[in-house]
């Protein structure tokens, strides 16, 4: 009797940076981001900027539950382990952050708290900062960058 149960089914397998990759791509699919280039561009430049296996599957993933249909039971369901989903979360603006300075700022605070959260955020930080990917930049650009700068600079002190 034994040999007939698949053990392969009752053992979850912990997703892979590969499996992030794939549903991120999946779950950006149609995005695109300010320069009007393939969304899953950023956070892929995201996972080659941090060290370690855990901060590459968070990059990829740092965006998914804030701007698509994955959802925290989502990854849970999916296998990735607690530290992962946690990180995700840190990084995932809640509704009263969006918007205003201080919110942003408390969003920092709150993914300065979580290390896997804040390398990625550092990574996040300096691939928003990059102005060149935008062919005509705005005073809002110039405006963001300026939430971004301290931003940086907030957490640079804390790593």
């Amino acid at each position: 009797m034994a040999d007939s149960i698949n053990f392969e089914i009752l053992i979850m397998k912990t997703p892979t940076l590969a499996d992030a990759i794939e549903l991120a791509t999946k779950a950006h699919a149609g995005q695109t981001d300010q320069s009007g280039a393939d969304y899953i561009g950023h956070p892929l430049r995201m996972a080659a900027a941090v060290d370690g296996e855990d901060a590459k599957i968070v990059a990829v993933l740092h965006d998914t539950i804030e701007d698509t249909f994955v959802t925290e039971e989502y990854l849970r369901e999916a296998g990735y382990p607690e530290h992962i989903v946690a990180a995700v979360l840190a990084l995932t603006k809640r509704p009263d952050e969006e918007g205003s300075d201080e919110g942003y700022a408390r969003f920092v605070e709150r993914a300065s708290q979580n290390p896997l959260a804040r390398q990625v955020k550092l990574a996040d930080l300096h691939d928003n900062m990059d102005l060149t990917r935008i062919s005509n930049p705005k005073k809002k650009d110039f405006k963001r960058m300026k939430r971004y700068q301290r931003a940086l600079d907030f957490l640079s002190n804390i790593a």
